[in-house]
């Protein structure tokens, strides 16, 4: 079975290719294709993937083009995992969002707009090469923003692309490990849209054991979102939010804490990244060794100035090993050999939450087969959680919208409408901000 991973030079491929090695049964990934704009960036990673699969005897192969139709041409699966503009596009986000006093974060807020302003014109292009080159193909998106950049290529793929998250599987992992039960054993009631969700309940053996954590005060401070949130929140909630949520619901304190910050989050991913890279041009560089320091420096720093704000402290060891690529393999498994599974996934919502409509994609859990994958009937999202997921998925259509017909005036309305967008004239300077600084957004007029 061949696998095309998309962004294939990009930092994270190493974990997918890791997950990829552990899988040795019938109807396994037997060739990935790396594609990337970037030769080097591909060298660089292809070296790593060696490595990784020395004394591997079954290993998949690797192949490294930066022909996209060549990658895409006959594949099984696309792993879409690419990034416009680079980390250079994500600290620009950042910065000029900060210069206007509100969030820059590359998925949510300000940052998340103009992200999305110029990767949903390129996913939209990747999804109609791959209905015409691999029509019976399944693409995992992983490319942020993930909800609103499936979405957008679901209007040509329809139910043939599905968007993965590793949040939903790391909080679901941490409220199991807390309330000392198997997370592979756990119902985890979780429903919004991506980075933007709420876990409602969590059954155990037909038991939801949510409520016992929430009345425990030092289990509920006892993890990351108990640390990130604070225990009164939670409680006054009734619910465990996506950490992503930090952003909304301590807006103020966050970008105070990004614009005090020696360097915002993109920035030191772009310095590390690049020094990982220059790295990787010595041939004598030790690549899965460096690559792993790396790694590690990465996600011990996830999240920093958020847990910084909240006086959280570090992150706990068990949870700086990501996720996301054993969701994926989980994914292409079920599909692929029917094995079915349950997944938190981003998919059209049909008719599982009435405040959206059919088209609209949201994170729910999902029951996974060789059909691919259907939502699960969820209870109604509560009112406060209703009118910012409404808010939201409002935004996101406009950003296709603005980016569908290169209109300025709609890329205004993007940023205006958003809820931790405070004003309508810093709207139209951060349309001014970014078309300055992406070439990518040169066709909004």
């Amino acid at each position: 079975m061949k696998l095309t991973i998309l962004g294939g030079g990009g930092f994270r491929v190493p974990l997918v290719y890791g997950a990829l090695l552990t899988d040795h049964g019938e109807g396994r990934v037997t060739r990935v294709v790396l594609h990337d704009l970037d030769a080097g960036r591909l060298s660089a990673v292809t070296r790593v993937l060696a490595e990784q699969a020395a004394g591997v005897p079954d290993a998949p192969e690797v192949i490294a083009t930066t022909d996209l139709d060549e990658a895409l041409r006959g594949t099984d699966f696309v792993f879409s995992a690419i990034r416009v503009g680079g980390l250079e596009g994500r600290a620009n986000d950042e910065r000029v969002a900060l210069t206007e006093g509100v969030l820059g974060q590359e998925t949510v807020g300000a940052g998340g707009i103009a992200y999305g302003l110029r990767t949903v014109p390129v996913a939209v292009d990747i999804a109609r090469r791959v209905a015409r080159l691999a029509p019976d193909a399944w693409v995992i998106n992983f490319t942020n923003p993930a909800g609103l950049v499936t979405e957008a290529m679901s209007r040509h793929l329809g139910d043939r692309v599905i968007g993965i998250c590793d949040s939903p599987v790391g909080l679901g992992r941490r409220i199991a490990r807390v309330l000392g039960a198997d997370p592979q054993q756990a119902w985890i009631d979780y429903v919004g849209l991506n980075h933007l969700g709420w876990v409602r309940g969590l059954r155990v053996a037909g038991r939801d054991e949510l409520p016992r954590l929430l009345a425990d005060r030092d289990l509920l401070g006892s993890f990351e979102e108990g640390k990130l949130f604070g225990v009164e929140w939670l409680q006054s909630l009734g619910a465990i939010p996506n950490e992503y949520l930090h952003y909304y619901y301590f807006n103020r304190e966050t970008v105070r804490s990004y614009q005090q910050a020696e360097k915002t989050r993109g920035a030191f991913l772009r310095d590390q990244q690049a020094h990982f890279y220059e790295e990787m041009r010595r041939p004598d560089a030790e690549a899965l060794a460096t690559w792993d320091h790396t790694r590690a420096e990465r996600e011990a720093t996830y999240m920093a100035e958020n847990r910084e704000t909240a006086g959280a402290g570090e992150r706990d060891a068990d949870d700086l090993s990501g996720g996301y690529e054993r969701v994926a393999l989980a994914l292409m498994r079920a599909i692929a050999r029917d094995e079915r599974a349950t997944l938190i996934l981003n998919v059209r919502n049909r008719s599982t939450l009435s405040v959206l409509d059919a088209e609209a994609v949201i994170e729910v859990p999902c029951l996974v087969d060789a059909n691919g994958a259907h939502p699960v009937t969820v209870a109604p999202l509560p009112g406060h959680a209703t009118g910012l997921v409404c808010s939201v998925k409002a935004v996101e259509r406009e950003v296709m919208s603005a980016a569908e017909s290169g209109s300025r005036t709609t890329a205004v309305k993007a940023f205006a409408q958003h809820p931790l967008v405070d004003s309508v004239n810093v709207a139209r300077r951060l349309v001014d901000g970014y078309t300055a600084v992406h070439p990518g957004l040169a066709y909004l007029k």
